[in-house]
């Protein structure tokens, strides 16, 4: 696979997670006790932090972003768990997060710097 389209797949799939965690807590299912801004600042802000350097390409930034999509796979599988009105969001959630952390795994791999000096 070519490292644009790896690129271009980190993107998308990360941008539509981020899209779908938007719209899950803003409108498809918005938590009833805690304030939308508490939900966005917890949910949708983990995301924006590795934005510019996705953006920008960094690979370093690829590589770490993981981490933060770890606790989106955490709580989808959580939520699917215990939550049978929200699975099919937290499906989505999980299926994004994967592919997002899957296509970062693919991207840093293909882009590392030669081992030959």
């Amino acid at each position: 696979m070519p490292t644009a389209w790896l690129r271009r797949g980190t993107l998308g799939s990360y941008v539509l997670l981020l899209i779908w965690v938007l719209a899950w807590h803003v409108w498809w299912s918005p938590h009833p006790q805690l304030s939308q801004a508490f939900m966005l600042s917890l949910w949708v802000l983990p995301l924006l932090l590795p934005l510019p350097g996705l953006l920008a390409g960094r690979r370093y930034t690829h590589a770490w972003s993981n981490f933060i999509l770890l606790l989106y796979v955490a709580h989808s599988l959580t939520l699917l768990l215990i939550s049978p009105a929200e699975r099919l969001l937290a499906l989505g959630e999980l299926l994004l997060s994967l592919l997002s952390f899957a296509m970062n795994l693919l991207l840093v791999r293909r882009t590392r710097p030669s081992q030959h000096s």
